[in-house]
Formats: C-alpha cells, sequence, structure tokens
C-alpha cells in the first residue's frame, strides 16, 4: 500500500543563549513593524495561456430519470483529449471543492461538477438511490461523442473523486463500471457500512431514529422532496447491498486513493483500503491529515496529494 505524508518542518539546532539573544536584538532592528507576521505561502503559478485552446468553463444540464441536472465542466487548455475527473460532492454539499478542481484543470484534466436530482437547484427528489443514478447518467453523458468533442475529453479516461456522501457515490459507480479508469476517496462516508449486518429487527427503529438526527444535523435546506426519516429508512433497506466491502471484488484492479480526516470515518476509510490490499489491489494511496470533515486548514496539501496521485495514472 502506499502511503502520502504530509509535509513536516526540520528543527534547526539551538544557538547558545547569548548567541541567540543577539541576533534577536539585530532582526528587531532591521525588520520592519510586521515582521512578526509570518510570509505568505507563494500562490500556485499559473500556466502560460495557450491562445488557440484557452482552459474555459462550460455549463449545461444532463438529462437524469426525467429531471435535469445542473452541471459544469472545467475544460482543460491544450489541444488532443484530456482525461476527465468527475468530482462528486457530499451531503448536503456545503463543501463543494471547487478549489481542488481548478487545480487538477491547471494540471490538464477536464473536471466535471454536477448537483444530484433535488439538490442546489437540480429538479427532482434528492436521495441517495437517485443520486447513484444521477452519478452514472453524469458519467454516460460525458462519454457521448457531441459532448467528448466540445469538451476535448478522452472518453477512455475517466476518474472518479468524492468527498464524503460523493465518495460513497464514487465506489457504488466505480464497481457498477468497469471502465471507469481509478477512483479517489477523501473522507468517503460508507453509508452500507455503518449499520451491523444481521441487525435485529427490534434495533430498526432505534437505528433510523439516529441517522435521521444525524442527517437532519447535517443540514436539510439545499435538498428538495425528502426527510431525514425517509433517508434514513431508505439507507437502512439498501444497507447489505451499499456496503463498501461488497464492491473489493470489482474494484481490486483499479487504482484507489483514500484520504481521511479527523472527522470519525477514518477507521472506516483505513478498512476499505486493507480490504482493497489483501484482495490484491497493490495501487492502493493512502493519506491522513489532521483536519475537520471540510479540510479547511489543510486545503493545499489535499490538493498536492490528488495532483501527486492523478499524474500516477495512466
Amino acid at each position: 500500500m502506499n502511503q502520502l505524508h504530509p509535509d513536516s518542518t526540520k528543527k534547526s539546532p539551538k544557538l547558545p543563549h547569548w548567541m541567540a539573544s543577539a541576533t534577536l536584538c539585530a532582526v528587531w532592528l532591521l525588520s520592519p513593524l510586521d515582521a512578526g507576521q509570518p510570509p505568505a505561502p507563494s500562490a500556485p503559478v499559473d500556466p502560460v495561456q495557450d491562445r488557440t485552446n484557452p482552459a474555459t468553463m462550460q455549463s449545461f444540464q444532463i438529462p437524469s430519470h426525467g429531471a435535469m441536472l445542473n452541471a459544469l465542466v472545467y475544460v482543460a487548455a491544450g489541444s488532443g483529449r484530456h482525461p476527465a475527473v468527475v468530482l462528486l460532492h457530499g451531503f448536503p454539499g456545503n463543501e463543494r471543492n471547487l478549489d481542488l478542481a481548478q487545480d487538477i484543470r491547471r494540471a490538464g484534466w477536464d473536471v466535471l461538477y454536477f448537483n444530484y436530482r433535488g439538490s442546489w437547484g437540480s429538479p427532482g427528489d434528492f436521495s441517495f438511490s437517485h443520486s447513484i443514478e444521477d452519478t452514472a447518467a453524469a458519467i454516460a453523458y460525458l462519454r457521448q461523442p457531441p459532448m467528448a468533442r466540445l469538451l476535448q475529453l478522452d472518453p477512455s479516461r475517466i476518474v472518479l473523486i468524492g468527498h464524503s456522501m460523493g465518495g460513497f457515490m464514487a465506489v457504488q459507480a466505480a464497481a457498477a463500471d468497469p471502465t471507469v479508469v481509478a477512483f479517489g476517496l477523501i473522507s468517503a462516508a460508507d453509508l452500507g457500512g455503518r449499520i451491523p449486518q444481521p441487525l435485529p429487527k427490534e434495533k430498526e427503529e432505534a437505528i433510523i431514529k439516529s441517522m435521521s438526527a444525524a442527517y437532519a444535523r447535517e443540514g436539510m435546506a439545499p435538498l428538495a422532496r425528502c426527510t431525514p426519516e425517509g433517508l434514513a429508512r431508505e439507507t437502512l433497506a439498501n444497507a447489505a447491498q451499499w456496503n463498501f466491502v461488497t464492491k473489493v471484488d470489482a474494484l481490486k484492479s483499479r487504482p484507489a486513493l483514500i484520504i481521511s480526516s479527523n472527522d470519525g470515518l477514518a477507521p472506516g476509510n483505513a478498512a476499505f483500503a486493507s480490504a482493497l490490499q489483501k484482495a490484491g489491489n497493490d495501487r492502493v494511496t493512502t493519506l491522513h491529515l489532521a483536519t475537520d470533515h471540510a479540510y479547511s486548514d489543510q486545503r493545499r496539501a489535499l490538493s498536492n496529494a490528488v495532483l501527486e496521485w492523478l499524474a500516477t495514472l495512466p
């Protein structure tokens, strides 16, 4: 199993006390008043503009089971066919990771972002089952020859990257579609794996109550025509078939990136990575970052890890 490591700072050797004091005085006398502030991190440098084939953005709607999903693609600069990433947002989708989309495009990939049915203005009823269908519909839409030409993408090189519930969608979609090249998970939520199997009948209502409260805490306002209890009952009904462990055999031959944080999902992510490895997958890359579920103060480290992994793919 490959493992990425966040950058660490090496400790400098200690100066003698008198020398350290003299150095500090000299710095104070010669430095401007705001020298106590840490230096601003250097911003990534944009590539030289390709005037013939510049980077662009295309917005459109993707048909899915009678609804039209709001979508956009960050189109990479350069001639020829670009590989593509489908970037899948979580529940309800407050952190959309569009900074990653920009960085991935800068590295030469097209990036599709869309909103599932019933979320963030896309028409329809939100549910986890509908979102699984919507993810498959989005992948199929990218592969249509007119879209592939418009977006200058290679339909044979599609990678899925999902955050939280989006990681759940990436696992379900990649397992169902063997032509997906690779999949990346950022604090993936194994919706089915968190429910004990088999679950005694007398414990079902307690599980539903607990899950309903958890979904409500996440915020339901951006989601249409669904309730916390309805989503909890849907999860319980599909837990056995949605469990990540049941997808290992279908995914054991493809590169995987599994990133976790201090949000309570790390043990499940580690168990999934281990299961893939035990099944014979020697292309599992893992990284743990000590941050929150949105990776609020580790955005650069998160981006670097994703870009480093994408660069290893065919």
